[in-house]
């Protein structure tokens, strides 16, 4: 038995470590978290400083085993959890746990950190060792304490108030009102008409087009031109057949590169730039973090991933600046070390930002050893922090004013002169972010003389805010101090596990379910989702792990408002919870006013005189639409069922209408109004089947095998009965995204081929947009 024990948190890890500590030292897994508090109420107790009652994890109990019986052979043991909070209470508990065992109480473990698993970094760490740090721990014990109170006092409170099954988290329920308070905005959105002119002019073979930012002496807003009459005026008095250069102004412009990645705006690009959700982005650094073989055995090839910190250490950026003179250019490197400060008020302990363990290790040479989500992934970290301390990326820029009648016209272009930062890397952008004008012009002068190619108007809209994705969610959490980087992957997930929200074309649109927790919530715990609220408790966490704030005290405060607030809702009605009356007769008796009402399926319309009267119908249906629907014929004519012969009827569910039998539930015999599209393309996986068009649960449609459920492959995109020329599998899809335009894409993830068919529209163009 070796004479060293050294604990880590995974598996993988673990057999990156083995290698640069050798023999004398033995090295096992925790698998994450050991112990947590029990299940049940009771586990916090606020009467007693909120003594904590914890059990051992269950899945974990088998590796705690090995620890304790290999702490007994050992003459050292150190913790080496992961670099943060969680990791700190990990090895306190495992410290808690090996002081209960016979023959360890006089045991004391040694706390080692290092936040990228290169030799230098471990063996620095192992010859370094320090005491556990008492005020992380402190810090996420409150975390844990919080939200189980949270949690196990709110979520019966929506059981009795809304319905069985849903739950109510300390920082999920302000994500979540972030999401509803959008929906709201875009519901209650109403669109402004608004007009612009513009002028097509030509000077040698460039054609350019300008657009109107001022008449008869008055500079143009947004709204100055309401109507198509408005503008119709504007183009009855621009009588003149020739334009004339008015003014050239022309100004060098430089664009600094973005600071190395924290967690995350890492999160931000992965989601904009390689369509990865957050979830599977944290999985993929995380694999990158502990250690991948590369032909020399395991090594970490990114620095620890869950960091606020924008900092680099001074060997990396001797390293990054040796790389870019040496291998892209001295052009390319500044003549100081570029520095960045970190926009977060309370950057979490004394991590550096994602970066490559070596900048030496290009992506290209990694890539034979990498799945295609580890190779995307460690691409944009590698190309992001060489990017970083580059030179500006340079241009000129041409602002052109040209006058015709009482009219003036503006066209700006934009070209670059030297591309510094961009030749490696380029930021990814939101929906909102207003695109650079990189257009040409051609060589002008004042005075110059344009002819009049054409004139017209152009009619817009305003347009709503978008609903958020993953990435612009992440950014608002970030921005409002909701959760933490370690915490917003599990934030999204929770919401979409809870389906308190859905994704249309990946974006987040709250549930029935999720907007009536959230219209609970913001009603009657307005200050507990209070963004304010919610980023200062973090603030307070954040004190805590600094030393500056103690635990308890935090803890009391809160929980004595919080408390006494869940007691005083006790008597709350479910019906004015669950419950909205309309201005609207019911039609069938005639006698009482219409509800919108929550059930097991969402909101739907019914009778308040229920049960006497037993009208329903869907949500944003009509009486007339419904009353019709009810006068068709409900009998599938000259149909049986397939399965026992019974008749098939047409009924109508939660998705729709369908055809069932008549003989439910003894017979669940079921199918859609019309059949499903056959592709025409053979199942890949059993080669009995072909994929057929379906819709999932939530409208969107997919492409599954038609023998399911003997078959369960299924495709988001539409397949074409293609090979592909990478790894053979016998089916490619097509995949159409604004960003990349139209490709063939082979839907097996490890292999990650692609090839483009037709270019992404233009920015601005009506098929962009």
């Amino acid at each position: 038995m070796a004479k060293n024990l050294l604990i880590v948190e995974s598996p993988s890890k673990a057999k990156t470590l083995k290698k640069y500590l050798g023999s004398d030292f033995e090295i096992l897994a925790s698998y994450g978290h050991v112990r947590d508090l029990v299940p049940k109420n009771g586990a916090v107790d606020p009467d007693n400083d909120f003594a904590m009652k914890y059990q051992l994890v269950a899945r974990n109990s088998k590796h705690v085993d090995a620890i304790v019986a290999a702490a007994k052979e050992s003459e050292n043991l150190y913790l080496a959890t992961d670099p943060d909070r969680e990791g700190e209470a990990i090895s306190w508990h495992l410290q808690e746990i090996l002081k209960s065992k016979r023959g360890l109480k006089n045991l004391k473990p040694q706390r080692v950190v290092f936040h990228e698993i290169t030799k230098n970094a471990v063996l620095d760490a192992i010859a370094h060792p320090r005491e556990l740090e008492e005020n992380l721990v402190d810090a996420q014990q409150a975390r844990r304490a919080l939200d189980y109170l949270v949690g196990f006092n709110l979520s019966p409170l929506l059981w009795k108030k809304i319905r069985r099954g849903l739950s109510a988290g300390r920082v999920q329920s302000p994500a979540l009102r972030l999401i509803c308070e959008r929906e709201n905005e875009i519901k209650a959105f109403e669109a402004q008409e608004y007009w612009t002119v513009h002028l097509d002019s030509h000077k040698g073979r460039s054609k350019f087009t300008a657009k109107l930012v001022q008449w008869q002496g008055e500079k143009l807003e947004q709204f100055s031109l309401p109507d198509e009459a408005a503008q119709q005026a504007v183009l009855n008095g621009l009588t003149d057949k020739e334009a004339e250069v008015a003014n050239i102004e022309k100004k060098k412009r430089s664009r600094n590169p973005a600071a190395p990645f924290t967690t995350s705006t890492m999160q931000q690009d992965a989601v904009r730039k390689l369509g990865m959700t957050t979830d599977r982005t944290m999985r993929t650094a995380q694999q990158l973090y502990e250690g991948i073989d590369v032909g020399q055995g395991a090594i970490g090839l990114i620095t620890y991933m869950r960091t606020d910190s924008v900092t680099l250490s001074d060997e990396a950026l001797v390293e990054i600046r040796h790389y870019i003179e040496n291998k892209i250019g001295k052009e390319y490197l500044p003549a100081a070390v570029k520095q960045y400060k970190t926009k977060s008020k309370n950057a979490q302990e004394a991590h550096e930002a994602i970066r490559p363990t070596s900048v030496y290790r290009t992506p290209e040479s990694v890539k034979p050893f990498l799945s295609a989500d580890q190779f995307k992934l460690y691409q944009m970290i590698w190309q992001r922090t060489v990017a970083c301390q580059m030179t500006p990326a340079k241009f000129d820029q041409t602002t052109v004013d040209i006058a015709l009648g009482e009219g003036v016209f503006r066209v700006t272009g934009q070209v670059q002169t030297f591309a510094g930062f961009l030749n490696v890397y380029e930021e990814g952008t939101d929906d909102s972010d207003e695109g650079e004008d990189n257009k040409k012009l051609p060589e002008m002068k004042e005075g110059d003389k344009l002819p009049v190619d054409q004139l017209y108007g152009e009619q817009h809209f305003t347009t709503p805010p978008p609903r958020f994705n993953e990435a612009t969610l992440v950014k608002a959490l970030e921005e409002f101090g909701i959760g933490r980087p370690s915490t917003y992957a599990s934030i999204i997930s929770t919401l979409k596990d809870r389906e308190y929200v859905t994704l249309d074309q990946k974006r987040f649109v709250p549930t029935d379910t999720g907007e009536i927790v959230n219209k609970f919530l913001t009603e009657h715990f307005a200050q507990y989702v209070d963004y304010h609220f919610t980023a200062k408790l973090e603030d307070q966490l954040d004190e805590i792990a600094t030393g500056k704030r103690q635990w308890i005290p935090v803890m009391d405060k809160f929980w004595k408002g919080f408390s006494k607030q869940v007691k005083e809702k006790e008597g709350i009605e479910r019906a004015k919870i669950t419950t909205e009356e309309l201005d609207e007769i019911c039609p069938k008796c005639g006698n009482h006013k219409l509800q919108i009402k929550f059930g097991k399926r969402g909101r739907f319309i019914a009778c308040s005189g229920y049960p006497e009267c037993d009208y329903t119908r869907n949500i944003g249906e009509t009486a007339e639409d419904a009353a019709k629907e009810a006068e068709e014929p409900t009998i599938v004519e000259g149909r049986e069922c397939p399965k026992c012969g019974g008749q098939l009827v047409y009924k109508k569910g939660r998705y729709g209408k369908f055809i069932g039998c008549s003989n439910y539930p003894k017979c669940k015999h079921i199918e859609p109004l019309e059949p499903p599209k056959d592709t025409g393309v053979a199942c890949p996986k059993c080669g009995k089947g072909h994929l057929i068009e379906r819709k999932s649960r939530y409208g969107k449609l997919f492409y599954s095998c038609n023998t399911y459920p003997d078959c369960d492959y299924a495709v988001w995109n539409p397949p074409i009965a293609e090979t592909c020329p990478n790894c053979k599998w016998p089916v490619l899809t097509i995949k159409t995204t604004k960003r990349w335009g139209v490709e063939k894409v082979c839907p097996q993830k490890e292999c990650g081929w692609k090839e483009q068919i037709e270019p992404p529209a233009p920015k601005g163009s009506k098929v962009a947009e």
